[in-house]
Parts: structure tokens; C-alpha cells; sequence
């Protein structure tokens, strides 16, 4: 079978289409014909050994899929051959089949399709779990997205919305603000131009917002923490800014407010239940029109993902990128 492959750590065009076996399904895994991988910014770090996890080389970038059940290992009793799925695995997805445990894998409903399903389990499943379990975000509330044209930030602009937050977004141009504001955002912020403290504290009366959604770093992160009000929850998803925030925490003592970290993939590995039960609810949503299926800003063909991580990389990506593979 196809695969992409990473064999040395380096830049995307490091990366090599390749013929390798196809893989079967150990105990309590499945093998999964992929239709969609997608991308996203996690794998320009991790093909360059940048990222917090280094999976063992060689291993094929993307970290989350869509697809159809080829095969099921003994234990696995809840799959079988033909089920319609969407599965996390957090690499190894550019590729024709992929084996993963059966706990990260969830029957899809026929109204659900393999594109929506296939860029929901990280930038949606992230968002979710970090508003609704770590941010515990409330109806009436004021959530600040920073980033908020990027895969996460849209993912923040409607699910916060989606749980009856006042949704405040923030990116870096107004052609990056048009997209959240279409998303449903209730105030918009260019931190290009405008102060970000000083316009957080306005759009709340001075008050502070209630949940901070940080999927960027860099100089953002002082700015919007003091802009949290009181007991209010700073939420650190990533640095797509490239710069790792010091924060002082004579500013978390001042607000008696929480910096809360957010590591999907290792809370899928240690909470199975708690990543079944968030990319649960996100089906449900899809399935019911809740929910938007998640943007895709392109669709491309395992040799063209050398371009598609650099555009990821220069954050010149709106949405998702699904891998046909």
C-alpha cells in the first residue's frame, strides 16, 4: 500500500511516498481503509522532532482519519468489516490503511460524511474538551478566541457558541476576522491594530472575560491573561506563534484566576472515555445540523502534503487540510 513516510527528521520535503505493507489488526485494534486524513499544524512539528510526543521512525504524518473497517483484532467486539468510522491515532494517518486501538475509533452515523468526520477528532475534539471539561464554559459567558480564523479558533468560535458563550474573536487581519464572524463570532478583535487587553476589557465592561482560548502564544498570552477577569480560566491550547509565553504569576494571584493546560493526545491515552464521549457529542452534532461539518480549505494527494504542511506552517491555511491518500 501508499504511504507517506517520514524517515529523517527534517522539513516536509523530507518526506517520501513510498510502497510499504499493509498493517493487521493486533489485540483490541482495527485496520482502517483510509478516505480522508487530515493535517494539521502538530504535524510540522513533529516531523522535525519539535512536538511533544517523537513516535519511532519510520512513521507517516497525520494524526487523525475517517475511513471504512478493513479488519478487527481479537477483543473487539463493538466493530466490525464495513462500519463507516472516524478514529484518532495521533500519526501514522497519511496512508492507504492504518491499525489503531478500537478505543479511539467511533462508528459514524450515514449522515455524518467522511469528509466532515475526517478533520473532527483534534481541532474540534481539542475545542470541545477544553471549553466544556477543562474550561468549563457556561451559558452567558464570555470566551475569547485568540487565533480565531485558524483550525482550532473556528472550532472555538462555534463550539463556544454552540454552549451559549458571548464569543469574542481574535486574529491578525480582517480578511482572518470575516471568517469568525461568520462562524456566528458576537465581537470581533484585529490585535494587529488594536490593543487586545485594552478592547477584551471594553467588550466587558471592564469586567474581564469569563474563559480564555490561547492556541497561539507568543506576546498574545500576557495580554489576554490580563484581560481575564476575576476566576476566570486561561486556557493554553498551543504557540502556533512560534514563542513559548513566561507568564508571571503575580497576574494569576491578582485575578484568582486558573491557567489551564490542554494535551489532547495524551488525554486520549489516559481518558479513553473522556475522548469517546467528546467526539461523541461533536457526531451527535453533526448528525443532528448543530454543528457545521468543519471547513476544508483543500484536499490534496499524499505527494502535494510536502506544500500543504508549509502552508500550515505559515499559517496560510483557513480551516482544514484532508489527505486523500
Amino acid at each position: 500500500m501508499r504511504a507517506l513516510m517520514s524517515r529523517v527528521a527534517g522539513p516536509p520535503q523530507s518526506l517520501t511516498v513510498e510502497e510499504v505493507a499493509a498493517p493487521a489488526p493486533g489485540a483490541g485494534e482495527v485496520v482502517v481503509k483510509v478516505a480522508f486524513a487530515a493535517l494539521n499544524f502538530l504535524d510540522t512539528l513533529i516531523i522535525e522532532d519539535r512536538y511533544q510526543t517523537r513516535p519511532e521512525r519510520p512513521f507517516s504524518p497525520g494524526a487523525e482519519m475517517a475511513g471504512t473497517v478493513a479488519a478487527v483484532g481479537p477483543g473487539v467486539e463493538d466493530l466490525k468489516p464495513g462500519d463507516r468510522v472516524v478514529g484518532y491515532r495521533g500519526s501514522g494517518c497519511c496512508r492507504e490503511q492504518v491499525a489503531l486501538a478500537a478505543a479511539h475509533v467511533l462508528r459514524l452515523p450515514p449522515e455524518v460524511s467522511f469528509e466532515a468526520a475526517a478533520g473532527l477528532a483534534i481541532a474540534h475534539g481539542t475545542t470541545l474538551y477544553a471549553l466544556a471539561e477543562r474550561g468549563e464554559l457556561k451559558p452567558g459567558e464570555t470566551l475569547a478566541v485568540l487565533g480565531a480564523a485558524g483550525g482550532v479558533g473556528q472550532a472555538a468560535v462555534e463550539i463556544g457558541k454552540r454552549l451559549g458563550a458571548t464569543v469574542i474573536a481574535c486574529a491578525s487581519s480582517p480578511e482572518k476576522l470575516a471568517v469568525a464572524a461568520a462562524l456566528g463570532a458576537d465581537h470581533l478583535v484585529d490585535y494587529s491594530v488594536e490593543d487586545l487587553k485594552l478592547r477584551l476589557k471594553a467588550l466587558t465592561d471592564g469586567e474581564g472575560v469569563d474563559v480564555v482560548y490561547d492556541p497561539v502564544g507568543g506576546e498574545l498570552a500576557e495580554a489576554a491573561l490580563r484581560a481575564t477577569g476575576w476566576r476566570g480560566r486561561f486556557l493554553v491550547v498551543g504557540f502556533a506563534g512560534g514563542d513559548i509565553p513566561k507568564i508571571p504569576l503575580n497576574l494569576v494571584l491578582l485575578k484568582g484566576c486558573d491557567v489551564r493546560g490542554i494535551f489532547w493526545g495524551d488525554m486520549v491515552r489516559r481518558e479513553p472515555e473522556t475522548f469517546r464521549r467528546t467526539v461523541g457529542r461533536l457526531i451527535g452534532w453533526l448528525a443532528d445540523g448543530s454543528l457545521a461539518a468543519p471547513h476544508v480549505d483543500r484536499i490534496v494527494g499524499l505527494e502535494e502534503v510536502p506544500a500543504a504542511l508549509e502552508a500550515l506552517a505559515r499559517r496560510a491555511v483557513k480551516g482544514k487540510v484532508l489527505v486523500r491518500p
